[in-house]
């Protein structure tokens, strides 16, 4: 029997006592450890009744526990279903609701509130710490220590991941087998990871970030993950000469960058540092190789598709792009229902074997965005210059139209941060009683920095046409971001909606 997934990540390490997880305070789980730790966590889900198709939702901290059971479920033929640890119990409510779990698995500190968000299911509910313990691991303890995975094929459903829902209810990416495989498959050999790499993992694992690119990669390389429970830029300093990469979104590398002992002589024997989840400033970038000598690799993916591009391992990494598409994606920018030609602004498409299966329970949605003919509707908006080298401009929901005329918040945005005391901005459109919408550029300060609004939409006079200046500049100290870094537009257009008395 074969299980397309879990054979390829971990079959070729039955029995290895090389080292997988290699925890903060030296000591070090080997593959034959999670080995059997996932096989008594598959066995104990098959005593609970999860079979094959069912689902396991898993709402916990990260820990060495927390991956071995994304393994249990794929060796008991299980999908998985994991929530970020920020959700609310009226959250989970929905989820749960929604994807029917056959098993619930919750931080202990959630028990108590049970009701809350398991609503009308009677799935059981067990616990699991981010130290390890809980009654899933007490229970573990008494199941066998081996198992034979459970058949599935490469058309198998492995996860469903629920999109961050900034707009109308959040939508289950269903991920098969062949998905995630592939992915993986792909970047182990464009990103050039073997057995010799340890990888600093300091990434959340209910993401597909930390989850599906970094532990999935690192399993098919056959090498280690420093496996931290979050990121401490003083813990990642400290660890950084046992590592040889690092998978990050831009807060880490700017918090990198304020530590004052983040110099060449600490990172410049790691052979990769890669950024995603969210843009990374041409500024970082620069900043980064400036003070590391190391060029930061930038890529781009989404919950539906994994990855679909990257900068080049070798050749020039261009900052503020996210390079071209990886082997076997196809990707296009189309407006209008035909391809832009180089330099035209349009919506990301993309089709291969990392596209996703469409939404659960929602075959209305999914014929809006995936194509009969497995072109994806990605809602990115994109640009690409004649080298080939793909820039994001913003998402689709994102666009603002004033008075007729597109805005991309992306061409704002670049000319607003170059300004002098500036951070970073976040350009949206409100309601405007003329306009339709109006142009608002919310803007971060740089650390004692004096930012007037009237000086900033100044500076912008003779640097963009008028129908794209902002009409209102609201400065802040720092703009509102999600557990990956996401900069949260909707959560800023909710909170100025009346600015100009919509």
């Amino acid at each position: 029997m074969t299980n397309t997934l879990y054979d390829a990540l971990m079959g070729p390490h039955q029995g290895s006592e090389r080292a997988f997880l290699i925890l903060p305070d030296g000591n070090a789980l080997s593959y034959a450890d999670i080995d059997r730790l996932s096989a008594r966590l598959a066995n104990l889900l098959v005593a609970k009744g999860v079979a094959p198709g069912d689902r396991v939702a898993a709402q916990v901290e990260k820990s060495p526990e927390a991956l071995a059971l994304y393994l249990a479920c794929l060796r008991a033929g299980a999908v998985f279903l994991p929530l970020n640890t920020a959700y609310t119990p009226a959250e989970i409510a929905y989820f749960v609701g929604d994807a029917e779990p056959a098993l619930v698995v919750c931080d202990p500190g959630r028990e108590g509130q049970r009701d809350a968000f398991m609503g009308m299911s009677t799935a059981p509910l067990m616990t699991l710490a981010g130290n390890g313990r809980g009654s899933l691991m007490d229970a573990a303890a008494d199941m066998p220590d081996s198992q034979t995975p459970v058949e599935r094929g490469p058309d198998d459903l492995a996860a469903i991941l629920y999109t961050s829902g900034t707009t109308g209810r959040s939508k289950g990416a269903m991920l098969s087998h062949r998905n995630l495989l592939s992915n993986a498959q792909v970047l182990v050999d464009y990103w050039r990871f073997t057995a010799d790499d340890v990888l600093l993992h300091a990434l959340p694992i209910f993401h597909t970030h930390g989850l599906f690119v970094a532990s999935n990669i690192m399993m098919m390389a056959g090498g280690a993950m420093i496996w931290l429970s979050k990121f401490d830029a003083r813990q990642v300093m400290s660890l950084m000469p046992q590592a040889t990469s690092m998978m990050g979104v831009p807060t880490f590398y700017t918090r990198l960058l304020d530590q004052p002992g983040f110099d060449r002589d600490l990172a410049g024997h790691m052979r990769l540092f890669t950024s995603g989840s969210a843009p990374l400033l041409a500024e970082t970038h620069r900043a980064f190789e400036a003070r590391t000598g190391q060029r930061i690799l930038e890529r781009y993916g989404m919950t539906e598709t994994n990855m679909n591009t990257s900068n080049p391992y070798e050749g020039e990494r261009r900052a503020g792009t996210v390079g071209f598409p990886l082997p076997g994606v196809e990707l296009r920018i189309m407006d209008g229902g035909a391809e832009v030609t180089p330099g035209g602004i349009g919506t990301i498409e993309v089709r291969g074997a990392n596209v996703f299966q469409g939404y659960w329970r929602m075959p209305e949605k999914t014929a809006e965005e995936l194509r009969p003919d497995g072109w994806f509707i990605t809602g990115d908006l994109a640009t690409a210059d004649p080298d080939g080298y793909v820039t994001i401009v913003g998402r689709g929901k994102d666009l603002i139209i004033s008075g007729g005329f597109n805005v991309y918040p992306k061409e704002v945005e670049e000319v607003i941060d170059a300004l002098p005391g500036v951070l970073e901005s976040a350009v949206i459109g409100l309601p405007h009683p003329d306009f339709g919408e109006g142009v608002v550029a919310v803007v971060a300060r740089q650390p004692g920095a004096e930012l007037n609004a009237a000086a900033i939409i100044e500076g912008l006079a003779d640097r963009l046409a008028r129908f794209k200046q902002p009409k209102q500049v609201i400065v802040v100290d720092e703009l509102p971001r999600n557990t990956m870094g996401k900069v949260q537009k909707a959560a800023l257009r909710q909170e100025h909606a009346a600015l100009f008395g919509g």
